[in-house]
């Protein structure tokens, strides 16, 4: 069997809990833009349905890109990240699966920075995270849904 060159994973946010809130809020808004146009302003209203839409567009196209290779890992939430970040091994102490808690590790998902020297932290859903220790004792902690498949592959890479 070949082995892998690269891992690659990318993630986006299809909760369904969060799409049905999402979509209650763009509901709700288009609701008032039809038949509540005598309690509110034409402003208030077109601004109100913009917002909506933009939020929805924006959890939508979000993503979460790892590829991770013999040079190092490197991340992309897009559209917060237009470029990837890279992280060298030579610049890496330690990398491993951990399991975590994103509301109270983190506080929530997307890009976070964490509380009581947890670092920061990439994330979509999940409580499953590839965990970076830096050489400079920083913290960085990447969401996956394919932690079995990055477990064999830092073993393939030897740096377990």
């Amino acid at each position: 069997m070949a082995e892998k060159t690269e891992f690659y994973e990318i993630q986006r946010f299809r909760q369904w809990w969060l799409w049905l809130i999402i979509l209650f809020v763009v509901g709700f808004s288009f609701y008032n833009l039809i038949e509540n146009t005598a309690y509110f302003s034409t402003t208030e209203l077109i601004i109100t349905s913009s917002v909506s839409v933009f939020i929805f567009l924006l959890f939508y196209f979000t993503k979460l890109e790892t590829k991770i290779d013999e040079l190092g890992i490197r991340v992309r939430l897009f559209p917060f990240h237009l470029q990837f970040k890279y992280f060298p091994w030579k610049n890496i102490d330690k990398a491993y699966i951990r399991e975590y808690s994103p509301l109270m590790d983190y506080g929530g998902w997307g890009l976070r920075f964490g509380f009581f020297g947890r670092g920061r932290a990439y994330n979509i859903s999940g409580n499953l995270g590839l965990q970076l220790v830096f050489k400079d004792g920083k913290k960085l902690l990447i969401g996956t849904q394919k932690s079995d498949e990055i477990k064999q592959f830092l073993k393939q890479l030897n740096k377990v």
